[in-house]
């Protein structure tokens, strides 16, 4: 599903100073999915025109032309969404147990953190620093990720604590009180030494990246080796608790999309 309209952290789209190359790349991709969610509509209001006058098979054929385009506008987001990801997160730019989500659509970073934090749980980690922005460029200086994050959290059963200056939340994966490490929100210096380089190597393997191997991620498997040596049964989880941490996510796609005509 497309978000041509949806809100992303920051005036920009990156946490760190960036050649004009990589965020022209990814305004790049934005607007390609831009202009196919305009398609998408353009062709699904044909579609209805076509279907009202009797016409089935011209309906039919612009409804077929309209998915296409929605696919094509997904694509395009997925694409930005992982660039901008590997971008934010290179190995240098940020810890082993912190990830940024800058430059994410609500719904985007929603999906990163829920597979960060079942990868975080599944390597061992107990505590997860989460990047949100401060909202200092939304629309009335409303931020939109933080309150997901907060309510993914409490979907979860994990305490959180937000830093209000800082942008950016601590969440204890263990289930206990959520206390910041001594010298937490202290100013630290990430490896600026890839400044107008495409980054390749994360801190954490988004998307179809989980499956494959990660050799490609030295300082997140440095960082979690101590922890990797887990019982056998922390590591899968309980069928009836699966689906109900998933249920509060069903009903609220189910709420936004019910009525939806596609």
């Amino acid at each position: 599903m497309s978000f041509p309209s949806a809100t992303r952290i920051g005036g920009s789209a990156f946490n760190h100073q960036q050649s004009g190359d990589a965020e022209a790349e990814y305004d790049r991709l934005r607007d390609l999915a831009r202009q196919e969610h305009g398609k998408r509509q353009h062709c699904s209001a044909e579609s209805q025109k076509a279907y009202a006058r009797g016409d089935g098979g011209a309906a039919h054929e612009l409804s077929q032309e309209a998915k296409s385009h929605g696919q094509k506008a997904d694509d395009y987001n997925r694409q930005a969404s992982e660039f901008i990801f590997r971008e934010n997160n290179a190995v240098g730019r940020v810890d082993s147990d912190t990830i940024d989500l800058h430059g994410q659509f609500v719904e985007e970073a929603e999906e990163i953190l829920e597979q960060r934090i079942k990868y975080a749980k599944s390597t061992g980690q107990n505590h997860l620093h989460v990047i949100v922005g401060k909202g200092n460029h939304s629309v009335n200086h409303v931020q939109k990720i933080k309150p997901r994050v907060e309510q993914i959290c409490q979907e979860q059963g994990l305490q959180y604590h937000t830093e209000h200056n800082e942008g950016r939340i601590y969440i204890n994966l263990t289930g206990g009180a959520a206390v910041p490490p001594a010298g937490y929100g202290q100013p630290q210096q990430y490896d600026q030494s890839h400044h107008g380089k495409p980054q390749y190597q994360t801190a954490y393997p988004l998307g179809n990246q989980q499956g494959q191997q990660q050799q490609g991620y030295p300082a997140q498997q440095q960082g979690y080796q101590q922890h990797q040596q887990q019982p056998q049964g922390t590591q899968e989880m309980d069928y009836e608790e699966e689906i109900k941490k998933n249920l509060p996510k069903v009903i609220r796609f189910l709420k936004k999309n019910c009525c939806t005509v596609m």
